[in-house]
């Protein structure tokens, strides 16, 4: 095969691609620079016909009998596939999921304290997983746990949407929030005063009337 003209400068071929002499096989099935199916040619003459067009005979189905192989300036469209690939990771999101545990008998100031923290993680982007954690007899009042979810979902609407309703696994209910999508004009970190007030002037009560304080939630 003649050589390119000018020097190569092409990046180094995928380990999984094979490229001009690094083929195998007799004959290929060719398809030439503009997409036009050639036909099938011996190795050889798929060579001669990138050199001559100063391009690269490349595999681009090793599997198929016999194997198919485009012309192309591989370097070219290796460049054009790694900015995709960059612009792709750029755009992409990272998406942190949090977990805030709550008791079905939690006091008022745990509540408003826990409900801070779910607060925080919403506006910083973050899912949050609330866990309500029941202990024996507890089991049997399942209801208090769901409406302390329940009054939270509610208290955070403007921020947060429920992504999974409350579920009872095993001796835990689980509720997953996700933050709302911002608005375009909307400040990024801004905490509307509905979230942080728990939805007025003062917050509210918890659902579930307070207890000892061996009912306390740790996060």
């Amino acid at each position: 095969m003649p050589p390119r003209r000018g020097p190569d400068n092409r990046p180094p071929a995928g380990p999984s691609t094979r490229i001009n002499e690094g083929i195998r096989g007799d004959k290929v099935r060719l398809i030439d620079e503009t997409g036009t199916n050639v036909g099938v040619v011996s190795l050889r003459d798929a060579l001669d016909m990138a050199a001559k067009r100063d391009l690269d005979l490349v595999e681009i189905a090793p599997d198929a009998q016999p194997a198919v192989c485009r012309i192309m300036d591989y370097g070219k469209w290796r460049y054009d596939q790694e900015q995709k690939a960059k612009q792709a990771r750029k755009h992409q999101s990272t998406i942190t999921v949090k977990e805030i545990k709550f008791r079905p008998k939690i006091d008022q100031h745990d509540y408003n304290t826990k409900k801070g923290h779910v607060v925080r993680f919403l506006t910083a982007r973050d899912k949050v997983k609330v866990t309500i954690m029941f202990r024996g007899r507890e089991l049997a009042h399942t209801e208090r746990g769901e409406r302390i979810l329940d009054q939270l979902a509610e208290e955070l609407s403007d921020i947060a949407i429920v992504e999974s309703k409350p579920n009872l696994d095993g001796k835990n209910m689980v509720m997953m929030l996700a933050p709302i999508k911002q608005s375009p004009g909307k400040a990024e970190g801004e905490t509307p005063r509905k979230a942080a007030n728990g939805g007025s002037g003062e917050a509210s009560e918890p659902a579930a009337s307070p207890a000892t304080s061996d009912a306390s939630a740790s996060e």
